[in-house]
């Protein structure tokens, strides 16, 4: 066959191959940017945790939890116990009473152990096993970094450290100082705790997670994470195992 015919071949194959990168690419990319922090390993067998089984029940509410709540003021209050670090009190006047930890009836259809989150409401539900729901508020994802679907839990952490993307690096500039990793603690965006959300074996890279920024609750300012008043990430995180299913409403 003729030099040239050779090269022309090469080339081509060069060029299909380059497309089906590029269409690859072009695909992840809306995951990628949308999500606030990167995939890390798994713990490993000898690691705490438990592989968990997807979509298992959460535990029931003990009889306490029926008993009338504590005062807005002292739920939101700084002097959470047991935990390394402080956990900054809440000015409950500044935030919209509807976002809130409250008790409300059941209407999400899902069945109890369920997490069930409403990005348009701004809302996180946490079905009971008595026709009502425990209400959080939340902050979610703005335009363009929003997620639905159905998810489980697969990973918690406790004052988790930040890996942003290389994504939200290259675009924010308050993430670059962060490119290699932020230590958990009480100026980290994550916020007191985690819960990563993944489907089948594949990690969304989204996750429910505290917030450092407490006034955001109840607006469309994240990067497409759930975020959560501090004591109110630490109270769900505290009800939900490993393998709770996640509802993400569109």
């Amino acid at each position: 066959m003729p030099t040239g015919r050779l090269l022309a071949g090469h080339r081509g194959a060069e060029s299909l191959a380059f497309h089906w990168v590029r269409l690859a690419i072009v695909a992840t990319l809306p995951l990628l940017l949308a999500a606030c922090a990167t995939s890390k390993p798994l713990p490993s067998a000898s690691a705490p945790q438990a592989q968990p089984a997807a979509f298992a029940p959460a535990p029931l509410p003990a009889v306490a939890d029926f008993m009338p709540d504590p005062s807005n003021e002292a739920r939101y209050a700084s002097n959470v116990p047991d935990e390394p670090y402080p956990v900054k009190a809440v000015n409950t006047q500044k935030i919209d009473p509807q976002f809130l930890k409250q008790t409300v009836p059941n209407t999400t259809g899902e069945a109890p152990g369920t997490i069930v989150i409403d990005p348009h409401e701004r809302h996180l539900y946490l079905v009971q096993s008595d026709g009502t729901a425990i209400r959080y508020g939340v902050g979610v994802g703005r335009e363009g970094f929003a997620w639905n679907g159905e998810a489980y839990i697969r990973r918690k952490l406790e004052w988790p450290d930040w890996h942003p993307p290389a994504e939200m690096v290259a675009r924010d500039p308050h993430a670059r100082p962060y490119a290699n990793g932020m230590p958990g603690g009480p100026g980290n965006p994550l916020g007191a705790r985690s819960m990563a959300l993944w489907q089948g074996d594949k990690d969304t890279l989204f996750r429910i997670h505290g917030t450092i920024e407490p006034y955001s609750i109840g607006k469309a300012v994240s990067s497409g994470c759930i975020r959560m008043l501090n004591q109110d990430v630490i109270d769900l995180y505290s009800r939900v195992p490993l393998g709770t299913k996640v509802v993400v409403r569109a």
